[in-house]
């Protein structure tokens, strides 16, 4: 095991996205991820459109649960109960996104844990908090994008009709956001040697992401009427004769890039975009007037001329072009790996690079209870326990323990 968190253990309690794609990010910088699974597997595995014969994996959950290790328990049963506290006691991270109550009913509450762990570094995914008027509400993506104003910024220019963005993009967010808190809670543990609880919603999550341009006119107490909404504008969407691009104008130089690669001398000329502020204050107009420049011709010469005159700009590329462009090609920001069971699947690799502690390369997902009887044997059962709890149906045992049991039977 290789990166910045090699040694720690953590035990991953979550399911869907959030919390599992939290514990995927320490996985990918060195941290043993323990996945605890239900006996049926996390809920992603069949909420997407299988990619295995066995119905084992969708391409979410691969994306959601690279590098780590899978042990199928049913915690509601005393001896699964026992096998998850003993790995409890053995770790320095849990991760959890049960609804609030679970985990005190299971008696691994977090003051019950710290007073035997203060070490521990306890972790609560959560919707919307832990109190409240919504706290019972059952929460997924597009919930918190309606309560955080996500859909309202999305909303459609003309009709103001709120529209959802097409991506997870709070769970996902969420994720990044408990993955450094872990990161920052290892650190103070360096120094006080004490363990603590981090609570994050994905509320809370997406208020503090949204708010430094997204929140602009809500900033200054009482200036809410005058302020300008920075939202009220076009996207930076143009159209060219074969294709779309992006481009940005920000800085006077830039806009001074933009109007010498137009070949428009009007532009110079016209005082709505005459300063910085003239041009915010007119946005609308002035992206109205780019598009219709920029509709003259194809991508390709606008990119040769923006980028001739250091102008911000790329072209908009379909998520069937992402992989093969020149620019993430170059960086091989994807990789290539076997999935057993599935087949060669890509990954993009871990977005931090570190020089020194470098993280592994990303690596297959496990199947359900591919590693039980590995992590059973390590907490001291012996191989006649293991089987016994399988057919008991406290564990799952992978497909190739599966495999083992029957040829040494036969």
């Amino acid at each position: 095991m290789s990166g910045p968190l090699s040694g720690v253990r953590v035990i991953d309690l979550t399911g869907v996205v959030s919390g599992p794609l939290a514990t995927m990010f320490l996985a990918d910088q060195g941290a043993e991820v323990l996945k605890i699974e239900p006996l049926g597997g996390d809920i992603t595995r069949r909420s997407r459109q299988a990619i295995d014969k066995a119905g084992e994996f969708s391409a979410m959950f691969i994306s959601c649960n690279r590098g780590k290790r899978s042990l199928a328990i049913d915690v509601k049963t005393p001896t699964g109960l026992e096998i998850l506290k003993k790995l409890v006691g053995q770790a320095d991270v849990l991760v959890q996104n049960f609804r609030p109550g679970t985990m005190e009913r299971l008696g691994l509450g977090y003051e019950t844990l710290r007073k035997t762990q203060p070490r521990l570094i306890f972790v609560s995914i959560s919707g919307v908090g832990d109190s409240g008027p919504y706290v019972k509400k059952r929460v997924y993506d597009p919930i918190i994008q309606a309560l955080s104003g996500f859909a309202d910024i999305q909303s459609e220019p003309t009709t103001k009709r709120p529209q959802m963005i097409r991506t997870i993009v709070a769970d996902k967010t969420t994720a990044i956001f408990a993955a450094q808190a872990v990161s920052a809670a290892l650190y103070a543990r360096e120094k006080t040697g004490k363990g603590q609880h981090i609570q994050l919603a994905m509320l809370d999550t997406m208020i503090s992401y949204l708010w430094p341009e997204g929140m602009m006119q809500y900033t200054v107490v009482g200036g809410e009427a005058a302020a300008q909404d920075p939202n009220a504008r076009p996207d930076l969407v143009f159209k060219t004769s074969d294709g779309y691009i992006t481009c940005g104008t920000i800085s006077d130089s830039e806009w001074k890039g933009f109007v010498k690669a137009s070949d428009d001398p009007a532009l110079a000329e016209d005082p709505r975009f005459a300063t910085p502020q003239a041009r915010s204050q007119n946005a609308t107009a002035r992206i109205l007037r780019m598009g219709e420049i920029i509709a003259q011709c194809s991508t390709a010469e606008w990119l040769a001329r923006l980028d001739a005159c250091d102008v911000p700009c790329a072209p908009i590329l379909r998520r069937s072009e992402v992989i093969h462009n020149e620019q993430i090609v170059a960086r091989e920001l994807i990789a290539e790996f076997d999935q057993p069971g599935v087949g060669k699947v890509r990954q993009p690799k871990p977005a931090a690079r570190f020089d020194v502690t470098r993280p592994r390369a990303p690596s297959p997902a496990p199947r359900i209870g591919e590693h039980t009887a590995e992590i059973l044997a390590e907490l001291g059962y012996g191989r006649a326990e293991i089987e016994a709890m399988a057919d008991d149906k406290v564990v799952r045992l992978g497909a190739d323990d599966v495999a083992k049991a029957r040829k040494a039977a036969s």
